[in-house]
């Protein structure tokens, strides 16, 4: 007997998750709040022909069956790049990781950088009570208090102290005294970043790889959940609509999600009250000029800088932009947890500017062809200390409920395109055994 599959949101998760219902006895339904699909897996163009998407979207995957299916959704037309990313402190470009790359820094800060590195840093990283501990302990208190612990504050929000390391995998290196001393003295180094190179649709940006996975899909756009009724398995949207399902999935940020189920427990409430996300705004700027960076990702660590990173979508493809011309997208983050944005995003943009000035990216007299500023309610997650146990709670409400959850927000972690979609592939999978469905 044929069983209704609803799923809420639309990007790389939720279609996962109807991806891997294809060809079973499932009526499967997409909604959206949005008036197109993609969730932050979306790109869009500005005139005068610069491709955007919202926030960097590259693929690096290992899988090979994503690499396959990824592939095949834009028929074989996809970029292969090399990585190249760097930073910026204090007027210094530098390679990344930073850590093994102190070539060119001042000679008193690097020596006190190694000194500190080879006395095993301050010992305590094997059982760190938080990420702040972990840095200490992995690279001495020099490196780790000038470097990472300033851009943790940039990018999650919050300080080192206030976080967990449940995060870290593979994106905090740590190299070996030789590297660090290597790294001191040349300029060459060997590559050690986790992504070598990535894949990236020839035209259209990172959303292309979507098109196909939306195809042929009983898609509702435009329906914004205001209500989940669990007893009576029945979701109600702010159009007037009210839909019934067998199974449910779910992509939409826990915070958002679980104030909209009729009955939840306050102690639920209270729970996703503490998980904390940051905010984004995305400045984008297309200039008539080319090559302004040797990079695809840029690292700031300076506090009095406004951005965290920038990204060059010009170098992503080069049908990204018009001929002879560069793109920037910068990421500036709040989050209301710990820093709430009350701002217009467009009063940022000719901070952005000054600042792209400052670090010699762009000149005075360049000519800008397009800006546009838009905040993004969600980007990281941030995995501080109230994290683990909040999210216990709420994952065991939901599990109870029937609502199987994936994606960043749903999962409510880390994940990049491959783990996104994987993640809305267990989902459904759960939608159909675990709620017999």
């Amino acid at each position: 007997m044929t069983k209704k599959i609803a799923i809420l949101g639309t990007g790389m998760a939720g279609l996962g998750a109807a991806y891997h219902l294809n060809g079973l006895k499932a009526e499967v339904t997409l909604y959206d709040k949005r008036d197109s699909y993609g969730g932050v897996t979306r790109s869009f163009e500005l005139p005068p022909g610069f491709t955007f998407d919202h926030g960097p979207h590259v693929s690096f995957t290992k899988d090979e069956r994503i690499q396959n299916l990824l592939a095949g959704n834009v028929k074989g037309q996809y970029e292969t790049i090399q990585y190249h990313v760097n930073n910026f402190w204090q007027g210094h470009w530098m390679v990344h990781p930073v850590q093994n790359n102190l070539h060119g820094l001042p000679v008193d800060l690097v020596a006190k950088v190694i000194g500190e590195f080879a006395k095993g840093g301050r010992g305590d990283a094997a059982a760190p009570a938080n990420y702040e501990q972990w840095l200490l302990g992995s690279y001495g208190e020099t490196f780790a208090k000038t470097f990472p612990m300033v851009y943790t504050k940039k990018y999650h929000t919050t300080e080192a102290a206030n976080m967990t390391t449940q995060w870290i995998g593979p994106r905090m290196y740590r190299p070996s005294l030789d590297e660090v001393i290597r790294g001191a003295l040349s300029k060459v180094t060997t590559n050690v970043h986790y992504v070598t190179h990535f894949r990236y649709p020839s035209r259209g940006g990172f959303a292309s790889y979507l098109h196909p996975l939306a195809a042929g899909k009983q898609l509702k756009l435009a329906h914004e959940l205001v209500r989940l009724r669990p007893k009576t398995k029945s979701l109600v949207f702010a159009n007037g609509v009210e839909a019934g399902y067998d199974g449910l999935v779910s992509s939409i940020p826990l915070p958002d999600l679980i104030p909209m189920i009729e009955g939840v427990p306050q102690e639920v409430l209270n729970a996703a009250k503490k998980l904390a996300c940051t905010g984004c705004v995305l400045v984008n700027i297309g200039v008539a000029r080319p090559d302004i960076s040797d990079a695809h990702i840029s690292y700031f660590y300076d506090p009095e800088i406004v951005f965290t990173r920038l990204s060059f979508p010009y170098k992503m493809s080069p049908h990204n932009m018009p001929s002879g011309c560069s793109s920037i997208q910068a990421e500036l983050y709040f989050s209301e947890k710990y820093k709430p944005f009350r701002g217009e995003p467009d009063k940022l943009i000719d901070t952005v500017i000054a600042d792209l000035i400052r670090c010699g990216l762009l000149r005075a007299d360049d000519r800008i062809l397009c800006r546009q500023a838009l905040y993004l309610n969600y980007a990281n997650v941030i995995f501080d200390l109230d994290r683990t146990a909040a999210l216990a709670v709420v994952h065991g409400y939901l599990d109870e409920i029937g609502v199987a959850y994936c994606g960043r927000y749903g999962d409510w972690g880390y994940m990049w395109t491959d783990e996104s979609f994987k993640s809305g592939e267990r989902a459904a999978e759960s939608a159909l055994v675990k709620y017999g469905v």
